[in-house]
């Protein structure tokens, strides 16, 4: 009975999370810096995810950082986001099966 509760409870924090903004902000927003800052918390709460885990999921640290490396210049090159993915992919998989570097 009590994970009915919780999930509930879960609902309606998301639920809340979610409709607030949306009923007590009813015109447009005027503020420059405001808007520039919701329009960069998608993107650093996403990079706050998944950055660490990166490091995390290849078979050794240099491995992970080649990736990193790879990914970072393509996307400041402007590739997009499945070149970037994949040739990161592609790096960290090269850099693990050189021997002797894991």
């Amino acid at each position: 009975m009590n994970i009915y509760i919780y999930i509930l409870v879960m609902a309606v924090v998301t639920y809340l999370i979610r409709m607030l903004p949306l009923t007590l902000i009813r015109g447009k927003i005027k503020s420059r810096f405001i808007r520039s800052f919701l329009y960069y918390v998608p993107y650093a709460c996403l990079m706050a995810m998944t950055f660490p885990a990166v490091f995390f999921s290849a078979s050794s640290m240099l491995a992970a950082i080649a990736g990193v490396i790879v990914a970072i210049i393509l996307a400041l090159k402007g590739k997009g986001l499945m070149t970037v993915a994949l040739a990161a992919s592609i790096t960290v998989f090269l850099v693990s099966l050189i021997p002797g570097l894991i």
